[in-house]
């Protein structure tokens, strides 16, 4: 089996932790399933900033352009929170979108059974919920022309942000959502504020459009405020949901503390296939940087790691070697181990590196 080539950008923070665990399953999937990747390292965000003076190198812009796909950490922190805006760590993470143009963030939002206790909402209310969000990931107001800061005549600042879209990037991301439905539960709730936006209105004429195209999926459509509502109110009555950049950002948050932790939590960025059917794609956990608990080895690995088992299933169509992996996650949990931000009484406490540990042992026994 030839090579598949790796980027890895650990980040800031407890990036460079939670993707020490993920190198352990990379060299596990090696050993024992005889699945050979080539995988480079480079820096990213403030480490990057640190060493270069800019959140991404072009150097390492294209190595992310030259690779099957790219797994990340986490960016950001309080060290570099004065830094010019155009320089700040984020700014390394959305140039890696929208250079590779990542439209499209799968989130998928899924409860563990062994960790329904862990949310913050009762167990009849969470108990099974698997969702995905689906956002969309490279145009709206994060992107949007003109931005800025200026000063008006009478002495006030004005900050501004332009949210955009156009038909093209409304269909390219309703398209992936409608598939992903027709996978799952067939329901498709899209997600916008056509009352008061037009960019919602344009947004829901387009989706509505698209509908016909999917006659098996079952297409509604929500206020982003009340999808807000609902998600915490009965968030079981979503299968899909697909919606901005904004508010998928938003929402996808909402979503994940449904689970209990955003250390569970991963995702995918997927771009479009090219003539030879190759995709760019980027790997990332859910959560952030978390320098407060930075070095300590007690974050939460499974995020990075469930993230690796997507980058399998989406950018390698390994889906068995995907589902192992999910399924050495559930065996873990089940068996009672835990990190701090999943404690429950009666579990035992583990580090980092333990849960990475514990989870490869698992994989020796179900591989």
């Amino acid at each position: 089996m030839s090579n598949k080539k790796l980027l890895l950008l650990p980040g800031d923070g407890i990036g460079p932790e939670v993707m020490a665990q993920v190198k352990r399953v990379i060299d596990w999937m090696g050993k024992k399933r005889g699945i050979k990747f080539d995988v480079t390292e480079d820096l990213v965000g403030g480490a990057a900033y640190d060493k270069h003076g800019v959140p991404l190198t072009d150097a390492t812009m294209q190595k992310a352009m030259d690779s099957d796909a790219v797994i990340l950490g986490a960016v950001g922190g309080t060290k570099w929170d004065n830094l010019p805006f155009e320089v700040k760590p984020e700014r390394g993470l959305l140039r890696l979108r929208k250079d590779m143009d990542l439209f499209a963030n799968l989130r998928p939002a899924m409860v563990f059974d062994a960790l329904v206790e862990s949310s913050t909402l009762k167990p009849e209310v969470v108990q099974g919920l698997d969702i995905m969000i689906v956002r969309e990931l490279t145009g709206g107001v994060y992107f949007g022309q003109p931005k800025g800061i200026e000063t008006l005549p009478d002495g006030q600042r004005r900050g501004f942000d332009n949210q955009t879209y156009t038909t093209s990037e409304i269909v390219r991301i309703g398209r992936v959502a409608f598939e992903l439905a027709r996978k799952r539960g067939k329901k498709l709730c899209s997600v916008e504020k056509a009352n008061v936006m037009m960019s919602g209105v344009l947004w829901r004429e387009e989706m509505t459009k698209l509908g016909p195209q999917y006659p098996d999926v079952e297409l509604s459509h929500m206020f982003a405020d009340n999808c807000s509502m609902q998600l915490v109110r009965n968030p079981k009555q979503f299968d899909v949901i697909v919606t901005d950049n904004l508010f998928g950002d938003i929402l996808s948050d909402t979503a994940s503390m449904l689970t209990g932790s955003l250390g569970m939590l991963p995702s995918a960025s997927l771009g479009a296939p090219d003539a030879n059917g190759k995709m760019k794609a980027m790997y990332e956990p859910v959560h952030g940087s978390a320098p407060d608990i930075a070095g300590k080895d007690i974050a939460n690995p499974m995020a990075t790691i469930l993230s690796f088992s997507m980058c399998l299933r989406y950018s390698f169509d390994m889906a068995a070697e995907a589902d192992l992996i999910e399924q050495a996650a559930k065996n873990v949990l089940a068996g009672g181990l835990r990190t701090a931000d999943i404690m429950s009484p009666g579990k035992a406490k583990v580090s980092t590196g333990v849960m990475g540990e514990a989870l490869v042992r698992e994989l020796d026994k179900i591989g």
